[in-house]
């Protein structure tokens, strides 16, 4: 098992990058793909599992599931996908599924992935639950186009699930909370945490990195910055901070990114310039934060939960909202 010394790196970011990254290449996979990121994580049975999207050679996505025992190497990747786009059934799948978020469901017993299905009308927020990561139970589309970017919240919040999700129109991407008393019919949406406007690292989209962390503090949460450049998007992470017992709450936002890409397999790629995680797990102090690298590897870093609360809290008197649009 690998032990990470955590520590603010040159650059005073959060986290600290494996020393052996990436992780996970298309020249590892048991079949041809094109490029292996945006992976959802949890631990199944023990191990650290992920839900790894996986570009194939025609530009469409689907799932495939890798295991390791450490979370860092000697990946079991599957040979076959685990789950594939069924436009037979999901007409909205027509283009191929992204970028899950994995949560597990204590009240259901299952495990909650939303992800992106990606249809002739733009991409749209779909869902599935399993228990084993063998067979899913699709609940087709939460939120039509142009949608992505969410996640569930692991348990109700009195008699109402929650979601974060990112509507995008031509101009602006925020990170939308809506409710829902059945995880199919959703209402309830407001804007939670918006693009902030001018030169912000985060100014012209935002969209939810890994699911939401719970943390004694309040949930916390990476999220994806999109600033427009003379050379193209440049995705950093930012976090914030939510009420524990109201996700509507917003506590704390991070004035600075806390990640961004600057090592080569990060800046060269199919999208240069993208560090876009989709999944995270907690073990004791640890946040292990697997993410996709210039859309092409997938790559892992970590941080002290201390350290990641300590930052937010510490920028709580610098949070102005009204400030924010």
């Amino acid at each position: 098992m690998y032990i990470f010394q955590h520590h603010y790196q040159d650059n005073n970011e959060l986290f600290v990058r494996f020393d052996k990254n990436p992780i996970l290449t298309p020249q590892m996979w048991p079949y041809k793909v094109n490029s292996v990121f945006n992976a959802g994580a949890t631990i199944f049975q023990g191990k650290i599992l992920l839900l790894v999207r996986v570009e194939d050679k025609r530009g469409f996505s689907h799932f495939c599931k890798a295991v390791s025992e450490n979370g860092y190497t000697d990946w079991m990747i599957d040979p076959k996908p685990a789950l594939l786009p069924d436009i037979d059934n999901y007409p909205e799948d027509y283009y191929g599924i992204e970028d899950p978020r994995i949560v597990w469901l204590e009240e259901l017993k299952c495990y909650g992935i939303t992800f992106t299905s990606f249809s002739k009308s733009g991409p749209l927020v779909s869902l599935a639950t399993t228990d084993d990561f063998k067979t899913f139970k699709r609940y087709g589309i939460i939120m039509p186009p142009d949608d992505k970017d969410a996640s569930l919240f692991p348990r109700r919040f009195g008699d109402r699930w929650a979601l974060l999700h990112r509507p995008y129109s031509e101009t602006k991407g925020h990170i939308w909370l809506s409710f829902s008393p059945d995880l199919i019919h959703w209402g309830e949406s407001r804007v939670l945490i918006p693009a902030r406007k001018g030169s912000w690292w985060d100014s012209n989209k935002i969209g939810l990195g890994p699911q939401p962390i719970e943390t004694n503090e309040g949930w916390l949460i990476i999220y994806h910055g999109v600033k427009k450049t003379i050379a193209g998007g440049l995705y950093r992470l930012g976090l914030a901070l939510l009420d524990l017992d109201d996700p509507r709450r917003v506590i704390s936002r991070s004035s600075e990114w806390v990640f961004g890409p600057t090592r080569i397999y990060e800046r060269i790629g199919d999208v240069p310039d993208v560090t876009f995680p989709c999944g995270a797990i907690t073990r004791g102090d640890e946040i292990i934060m697997y993410y996709g690298a210039a859309d092409t590897t997938l790559a892992v870093a970590t941080a002290s939960v201390k350290d990641l609360l300590d930052f937010i809290i510490s920028e709580k008197n610098n949070y102005k909202p009204s400030e924010d649009f």
